[in-house]
């Protein structure tokens, strides 16, 4: 049982390093791809169910409506005349454009593990209270 603890651990970390290599490789040619690290939340949040509702939170992504009015905000403070709807948030594609736009303002560095904490804790985030979801998504995304 140890030794499957362990194989564990070092299973995440080697994921946790590979993150870490991307990012980096990835903001410095300014070309992120997020598509992996959604996918992973996704796959947390709604196991890809579109309609999937809990309370104040639906969609494939569990959006909740303060994050589409951040994301109309930050449109808005770009100068661009784009907003989104609280039932935008039923759609795959534009939940990943909110989510895009939402880590470009909060996010500009591209850091995976910052991206997952502030899904799951909000801007203002707890390491402690994010720690099992960060490393529940970790384990399914696939960079490769």
């Amino acid at each position: 049982m140890r030794f499957l603890k362990k194989l564990r651990v070092l299973a995440l970390l080697i994921i946790m390093v590979s993150a870490v290599t991307n990012v980096s490789a990835a903001s410095e040619n300014n070309d992120f791809d997020w598509d992996p690290v959604v996918d992973a939340i996704i796959h947390v949040e709604s196991r890809g169910n579109a309609w999937a509702r809990n309370g104040q939170y639906v969609g494939v992504l569990q959006m909740s409506p303060v994050v589409v009015k951040a994301v109309n905000q930050i449109l808005q403070k770009r100068g661009s005349r784009k907003r989104y709807t609280l039932k935008d948030r039923y759609s795959e594609k534009k939940s990943r454009e909110m989510f895009d736009i939402f880590m470009s303002y909060y996010n500009p560095g591209n850091n995976v593990e910052k991206a997952i904490r502030m899904w799951k804790g909000g801007t203002g985030y707890s390491v402690r209270a994010t720690q099992k979801y960060y490393r529940t998504v970790m384990m399914y995304v696939d960079f490769d």
